[in-house]
């Protein structure tokens, strides 16, 4: 559960030494991560890799991580003066919490900096497949014409859409649908919401053309979308998950786009990043792949790096940390 503030934790002063460690990333500026060192008397540290990122851990005042390196049981184990993780982003699941809070180290999370631009991803995601835009697109670049392509596809008034994860996200997910006129429903064991009608998860992912997925990946939602569950999904249905790799089994989606099963389906986020050159969903028909980047925008990047440099801030100035998960 994400907290709104925590304990508060000693300030250091500029020269303390130390440092701040940033996971790898793809940030076009540090400068804002670089003037919090300075002012604060720490080195900073950008690991090119997560085996750098890893042997950094140790010495580390602040450890600041991305989607792209795991804090694990051992690195928190290791840690010898760290006062805070932060997470770029809203997703930990790449972070140990349990061992965090057994070493009475918080981490804090930053939700909420890209939630339009996600939710805008996984629209455009579902409107491209379920009007089959990649199997026309395939069918010009093979010679061909338009054939049957299309000929299945719902009336978009008529169609049925499952939004499963009403947070900040699938709300805005759902009330685009919504508005556009589509049958928006939607399903989440914790929120409440009244911008659509709820329906039970079974249901939803049985008689839907599109189900899309916004949820945490926990124990109870890894493989969420298994091979059993495709085969109750509505036959030509479409499946878009802009939110973590392990909600979809992937030799199993794969295996459905290529028997028809499945229409189509749009991932953002996959169990292995970056995908592996003989990964099972490469060459797979009907199947539109982002990079992980449905996050991005022009300024959803510096509307992230400002809120979690504020967390670390936080931390360094014995402040109680915004969005804190422990």
């Amino acid at each position: 559960m994400t907290l709104e503030s925590g304990t508060e934790f000693p300030a250091r002063t500029a020269g303390n030494g130390g440092s701040l460690l940033i996971g790898p990333q793809q940030y076009p500026s540090l400068d804002r991560e670089r003037r919090l060192a300075e002012e604060f008397g720490l080195e900073l540290l950008v690991a090119p890799d997560p085996e750098a990122f890893r042997a950094s851990i140790p010495d580390a005042t602040v450890v600041m991580v991305t989607p792209y390196a795991p804090v694990e049981a051992q690195d928190f184990a290791a840690m010898r003066s760290c006062i805070a993780v932060v997470r770029y982003g809203i997703g930990y699941d790449n972070i140990d919490v349990a061992a965090a809070r057994r070493k009475g180290i918080p981490v804090a999370i930053v939700p909420g900096a890209a939630t339009e631009e996600v939710a805008s991803h996984a629209l455009t995601m579902g409107l491209l497949l379920a009007r089959r835009i990649p199997a026309g697109q395939a069918a010009i670049e093979a010679g061909q014409w338009a054939g049957s392509i299309g000929m299945d596809t719902p009336r978009f008034s008529q169609m049925d859409v499952a939004v499963i994860g009403m947070g900040r996200i699938g709300h805005q997910v759902a009330q685009w649908y919504a508005a556009l006129g589509a049958n928006v429903r939607a399903f989440d064991p914790f929120a409440t919401f009244d911008v659509v009608p709820a329906a039970p998860l079974e249901e939803l992912l049985e008689q839907s053309d599109v189900v899309s997925l916004h949820l945490p990946l926990a124990a109870e939602t890894r493989n969420l979308i298994s091979a059993e569950v495709i085969g109750r999904m509505r036959p030509r249905s479409v499946i878009v998950n802009v939110s973590r790799g392990g909600l979809v089994d992937e030799a199993a989606l794969a295996a459905a786009l290529r028997s028809g099963h499945l229409a189509g389906a749009g991932l953002d986020t996959f169990t292995t990043e970056p995908l592996p050159a003989d990964h099972v969903l490469r060459g797979v028909p009907n199947l539109v792949m982002t990079p992980h980047v449905a996050w991005r925008s022009d300024v959803a990047m510096d509307t992230l790096q400002e809120a979690a440099v504020l967390r670390a801030r936080q931390a360094l100035t014995g402040q109680p940390l915004s969005d804190l998960v422990t």
